[in-house]
């Protein structure tokens, strides 16, 4: 599990070790503290690093859900470096990517849309896409959206923040993801890993919301007070990337016994 220290690489950590695997998993500083899994300290922006890593670990799957979105070297190198990485042990790889790679100009994207990113971010994952497609054939990339989880998420958070007053800023009405709940995604994720299907899949929600409303859902169920949450829109602000991006996952959906659930139901208000 490359990145398995991030919110995403935790959650796929937790539900391998829970089916029975052996877990080997990276991060880039900070070795978390759970003794089930054999953490490697490992930077994928060093190439000669990520191999002797898999030659060590002989892996027969290998998640990558490593990136940082201001690094180039980390996202589009480092999936490069994975992907090498995995074919020269022979594993499987299944690669995660972003809605990111698109622009948002068109009114939904299925997995035949070629990328036509238009930040650095979403550039640097089209290219690791493209590397990987190169490498390993065979290989999974699975492209997702906003991820969200039990009130750990960075958007959960920053809808705390901004209700309590703790952070400035406002949740946009016209910026438009299809949010994912992160145990979909893990498990959705290995699902893929063990099918015999390859290229791209769309792995996200069910449900295309903009990010205020999904800010109100996350209030909702918190029992927080939605009036609190400071609202603008993003076309015309000036600020860079897409606005309405939503992923087809039909094609996807159908392929796995695990239900990519939309963010008004994952987000229903606690008991």
């Amino acid at each position: 599990m490359v990145g398995g220290s991030g919110f995403l690489g935790m959650e796929i950590t937790r539900q391998a070790r829970l089916a029975g695997h052996n877990v080997v998993a990276t991060c880039h500083s900070r070795v978390p503290a759970d003794n089930g899994v054999d953490w490697q300290v490992l930077d994928i922006r060093d190439r000669d690093g990520v191999i002797a890593l898999a030659a060590r670990a002989r892996p027969e799957l290998v998640i990558n859900a490593a990136y940082r979105k201001s690094d180039w070297a980390t996202t589009a190198d480092g999936g490069m470096h994975v992907a090498l990485a995995g074919a020269a042990v022979g594993a499987r790889l299944v690669h995660v990517s972003s809605d990111a790679v698109f622009s948002g100009m068109t009114a939904s994207y299925d997995e035949t849309h070629a990328p036509d990113p238009t930040t650095p971010y979403g550039a640097a994952k089209a290219a690791a896409e493209t590397a990987v497609k190169g490498l390993m054939p065979t290989a999974v990339i699975a492209r997702t959206s906003l991820i969200i989880g039990n009130g750990d998420s960075q958007h959960e958070r920053f809808v705390h923040a901004l209700a309590s007053g703790a952070a400035t800023g406002a949740l946009f009405t016209d910026d438009v993801r299809c949010p994912v709940h992160v145990t979909d995604l893990a498990a959705a994720l290995l699902e893929l890993a063990t099918s015999p299907y390859a290229g791209v899949h769309h792995v996200a929600g069910a449900d295309a919301t903009s990010r205020y409303e999904l800010g109100v859902l996350v209030a909702q169920r918190d029992g927080l007070d939605p009036a609190a949450l400071p609202t603008a829109v993003r076309a015309g602000s000036g600020l860079a990337g897409p606005i309405d991006i939503r992923l087809d996952c039909a094609q996807t959906q159908a392929r796995l016994m695990t239900r990519l659930r939309g963010a008004r139901e994952f987000l229903t208000p606690r008991p």
